[in-house]
Parts: C-alpha cells; structure tokens; sequence
C-alpha cells in the first residue's frame, strides 16, 4: 500500500491537506527465464584483500630490481666487449705491420682495413681514419687504385665526422692518383669533391687552383664544354672574376677553342701552371689542341749569301766591264 498527500485549491477556501489512498500499481509476473537470464549476468569481481596486494606490489619491485640488475649486467658486459673490440683491432692492425715488413703488402691492407671498422664499431673514427690512411700509403706504389678506395674511405669518415680540413687533403691524394693513372673521368669528379668543400670552409684561392686543375682535365677529355663550363661556374667564386687564375683560363680556352697551340703552350709553361702540383702541371705541358693546331710562322729573313760567293762574282762583273764598252 502507498499513499501519498496531495494539496488542491478550492475557490474561497482555505487550502488544506486531504489523504487519498491510492492503489498499488499492477503487478506484472516475471517468467522463469528472465529469472534465469538475470542471475546468469556475472558479478564484479571482489577486490583482493589488502595482504594478497601487498603480495603483488612486492613481488612487482621484485621483478624490476632483478630487470634492472640485469640491464646493468648488460652494460658491464658491453663496455667490457667493447674494451676487448679496440684491442681486438689493434692486434690485427699490428699483423697488418708484420706483414708489411715481410713485403706482403695486400694481406697488410687486408688486415689494417679489417682493423679500421673494428674502429668504427668501437666509436673510434679518427683511429679508423688513420689505420686506414696508412694503408693507402702502404699500397700506394703496388695498387694505386686500391689507394684511391682507401683514401676516399678515410675521406669519407673524417667528412662524417665534420672535420673538412683532413677530408679534402685526402680526397686531393685520390684525385692526383686518379690524374696519374690517366682516369679522366673520375678525376673531375674527385676535383670537383675537393672545390665543393673548399668553397664551404671559405678557401676561395684553393678553389682557383681546383678550376685550373678541372680544365687541364676536362681538356685532356677533349670535352671543351665541360671545361668552359667550369669557368663560368666559377664567377660566382668571391673574388675569381678578375684574378691571375680567371684570365690566364680564358686564354687558355680561346688558344683551344681556335686551335692555337703556340698560344695554348705559352699559358701551360707559366708559372701559374708550371707551379701546380706535379701531375697537374704535367697535364697542362702535354696539353695538345684538336688536329695538332695551328702554329705561328716566325718572320721570314732574308738568306745572307756566303762570302766567297759574293766576292767571286763582283770580281767577275769587274772583268766582264774592264775592257771597256767598245
């Protein structure tokens, strides 16, 4: 039973409380299924009780002291391996040496290269380098194209590690072993290697020696184009239009491009080329302009008659007129 009090107004009276009984709602039957299905919904699971989680919150720090043991372990284990690593090239890199000396210069190189990425691997690039440079002067007079790898190796890893000044010096050894062994084509590319990088640590000069050596090899490609190309790349230079450099290589186009080989050999022999290193300064005294060139005639003079023969003939022309015309 429910009963419930209701307020209501009835005109010109004074409101007041009455009760009303009000009946209870229909009662519906629930059927044995639904009962069923209701008590198949299961339950929230009980919370554990406060000894079975501290259990657990202890045996968690458990495992992550023993994670952390471990991973200190590792690390031990790594320092120590890398330890044994940078002993480990200097061992291969000392019967590297041994082999040198005993003229077996290939397995030497072998071993001092096997030894550079031991280097790399222990986080050691300048050793790397090193070992590596050494091996390209061991291996330089034998297999001078091996020496150009390794050079351009080392190149590589001083360039990675920023340090620009050793690289170029390297990548300048590979280009001149290149210009040796008459290999053109990746000698221009080497060269221009080199002037990218001087022209980034501002060595403007160097990079006017560097379109020297570019055109001499261009030339020698006998790609003019290439070549006149390089100069005209070049104005953008700080301070090469207008220099020694510039002029003495528009000369040196303009004799080539009219195949003038007098004046093309009076540009090579000057001091500004005959001063370069030696195989650049080789290729501008070999230097020849298409279908041999045209050379200048020097002044014709006149042929001095000798004096036995002038004197024999004015003798004559005075015996011929001595009579007399009669």
């Amino acid at each position: 039973m429910m009963s419930a009090l209701l307020y209501f107004t009835i005109p010109h009276t004074v409101r007041c409380p009455t009760w009303f009984l009000l009946a209870p709602p229909p009662h519906t039957p629930i059927s044995r299924r639904a009962t069923q299905r209701r008590r198949a919904v299961p339950a929230a699971p009980a919370a554990p009780p406060a000894a079975e989680a501290a259990a657990l919150w202890a045996s968690g720090i458990r495992a992550a002291a023993m994670a952390a043991q471990k991973i200190n372990e590792g690390l031990e284990h790594l320092a120590k391996a890398e330890k044994y690593l940078f002993h480990a090239a200097k061992a291969y890199e000392q019967a590297g040496m041994m082999l040198k000396e005993m003229q077996k210069l290939p397995e030497a190189v072998q071993l001092i290269e096997k030894a550079s990425m031991m280097y790399l691997e222990n986080g050691t690039p300048d050793t790397a380098a090193m070992a590596l440079e050494r091996a390209g002067k061991l291996i330089e007079n034998v297999d001078p194209e091996k020496a150009v790898q390794l050079y351009q190796q080392t190149a590589n890893v001083f360039e990675n590690e920023e340090r620009l000044r050793q690289a170029v010096e390297l990548l300048g050894k590979a280009s001149r072993l290149l210009v040796r062994g008459r290999r053109f084509d990746e000698a221009a590319i080497s060269i221009q290697k080199e002037k990218n990088i001087y022209k980034e640590i501002e060595n403007y000069p160097t990079c006017y020696k560097k379109t020297i050596a570019q055109v001499l090899v261009h030339l020698h490609r006998n790609d003019y184009v290439a070549a006149e190309r390089c100069v005209r790349e070049s104005y953008s230079i700080p301070g090469f239009n207008g220099s020694e450099d510039c002029a003495a290589l528009e000369q040196l186009l303009e004799g080539y491009d009219q195949q003038d080989q007098d004046q093309v050999s009076e540009v090579c022999n000057s001091p500004l080329f005959k001063y370069m290193d030696n195989d650049y300064a080789k290729l501008g005294l070999s230097l020849v302009v298409p279908g041999g060139g045209i050379k200048k005639k020097s002044p014709a003079t006149p042929q001095a008659k000798p004096e036995g023969v002038s004197a024999a003939a004015a003798e004559e022309e005075e015996d011929e007129y001595s009579g007399g015309l009669c």
